[in-house]
């Protein structure tokens, strides 16, 4: 684990933002967290004493992240710029590394902020504070509700109603990226309007002996999550992949459109549309190969925005997964880019204060669009920076805009249980890139270990 103090963090400003949010892999159990059987989230938490400020005395923020993310930099340097007497003490880790220690790390090394895994299990444990206060008294309840629900657990563990315990950063959206110079080479001068226009230029880039797709499936990291779960949204209504993602009761993901999705991956799979190697590529890889023009598409998210108008300036497009049938509804995984508080942090008024500053501040949200490419958290009219429409930023916020009116945001697939992407997503989807699973059995599977993690 890394440390650094203050502005002499060291951020490496070409990794994934939002790749954390799909990365939960496994935690471990949490030493010295509650084991009385009747205990519930609420009971954990305690109540704010402060004033929900940071005071005037010197206040240091302990804060625990994953490597590699300039947005969290330049939010904690203009922060201290405007409030003097904070400074935060910030570790660093990759975020595999977070969600195997998170449960420890809150319990005994408790930061006041904490970039979050899959939170279910750390709410029921008792290891994140519970922020209702502080949304009655910064006004969070009058947000649009979509922005929080996410990040909601009730009493039974499942997100998407009760206690607030997060909080987020900015909320992200995925979608296809190209190269746009690629595209051209093959006659490609929008985006495809419907999955068999999408199919057809997939085909064009390989018969010109172009790599239609490089994306990451190696490891620990089943990349492929990401055009499958888009491919659900093109087949289906979002509303039971989210059911499924929040454990609602009888909520399952080997449904018959899902199916369809998972068998159109496979075609994609078996055509050799995506790179030969992919099961041993990780995310840092898929992104410079991109960067370097080896592929023409590539299925991301918006948090990349910044770091392609900048590397790939004026050669990069963006577009939203394409429906079935011309002019149907269209999804996305969209979430926020979850940060909590330990119910045992030292200040958490503070933290929270933080959490409404990144939200309200304009110079804030502006570091949020222009760095993080993705839309601040806030209320619906707070403002927004002026965008160049044209640049990959520009787009990516304009398909946000499509997504909210077509009710189409949908959470991860990757985040339904705390280990359901390590132990059943990413090993299934790898065996139906060695041919070794089927469409249908990796859903079929998915759905057994899904059933182990939340009935226990």
């Amino acid at each position: 684990m890394s440390r650094s103090t203050g502005r002499s963090r060291n951020v490496a400003a070409a990794s994934s933002v939002f790749l954390a949010s799909i990365l939960a892999l496994t935690a471990c159990s949490a030493p010295g967290s509650t084991t009385d059987d009747d205990a519930t989230p609420d009971a954990a938490a305690p109540t704010a004493a402060g004033d929900w400020t940071c005071g005037e005395d010197d206040v240091t923020i302990d804060a625990y992240l994953e490597t590699g993310f300039p947005l969290s930099a330049a939010l904690f340097e203009e922060f201290e710029k405007q409030y003097p007497n904070v400074t935060f003490d910030v570790r660093e880790d990759q975020f595999a590394v977070i969600t195997q220690n998170a449960p420890r790390v809150l319990a005994d090394n408790p930061p006041d902020l904490m970039r979050l895994p899959q939170m279910s299990d750390l709410v029921g444990d008792g290891l994140l504070y519970n922020l209702d206060e502080a949304a009655a008294h910064f006004g969070w309840d009058e947000w649009p509700a979509s922005q929080l629900a996410q990040m909601r657990v009730d009493e039974e563990g499942r997100r998407g109603n009760g206690p607030l315990y997060a909080m987020g950063k900015n909320y992200s959206m995925t979608g296809v990226f190209y190269n746009t110079e690629l595209a051209a080479q093959i006659g490609m001068t929008e985006a495809p309007k419907t999955l068999a226009e999408l199919d057809e230029w997939m085909q064009k880039a390989k018969d010109a002996g172009i790599t239609p797709s490089n994306q990451f499936n190696g490891g620990a990291t089943g990349g492929l999550a990401f055009p499958l779960q888009l491919l659900m949204a093109s087949y289906g209504s979002v509303d039971p992949i989210n059911d499924w993602t929040f454990q609602k009761p009888g909520a399952r993901i080997d449904t018959e459109s899902n199916i369809k999705a998972a068998e159109h991956l496979k075609k994609w799979i078996d055509a050799g549309y995506f790179a030969d190697d992919i099961n041993s590529l990780d995310y840092s890889q898929m992104m410079g190969q991109f960067i370097e023009g080896k592929s023409l598409f590539t299925f991301n998210g918006d948090w990349e925005s910044g770091n392609l108008d900048t590397q790939m300036a004026g050669k990069v497009g963006f577009f939203l997964m394409p429906p079935l049938e011309e002019g149907g509804k269209v999804g996305a995984m969209s979430a926020p880019l979850t940060f909590g508080i330990s119910s045992k942090a030292a200040n958490p008024e503070c933290a929270a204060f933080f959490f409404d500053w990144i939200a309200t501040n304009d110079d804030a949200r502006t570091l949020a669009v222009e760095i993080g490419g993705s839309h601040p958290m806030g209320p619906a009219d707070a403002f927004m920076p002026e965008v160049d429409a044209d640049s990959v930023t520009g787009q990516t916020l304009s398909a946000g805009a499509t997504i909210a009116e077509d009710n189409g945001a949908m959470e991860f697939i990757a985040n339904a249980t705390g280990a359901i992407y390590a132990k059943s997503w990413t090993p299934n989807l790898q065996k139906l890139v060695a041919g070794e699973q089927t469409a249908e059995g990796l859903l079929t599977a998915v759905q057994a270990d899904y059933e182990n993690d939340v009935n226990g």
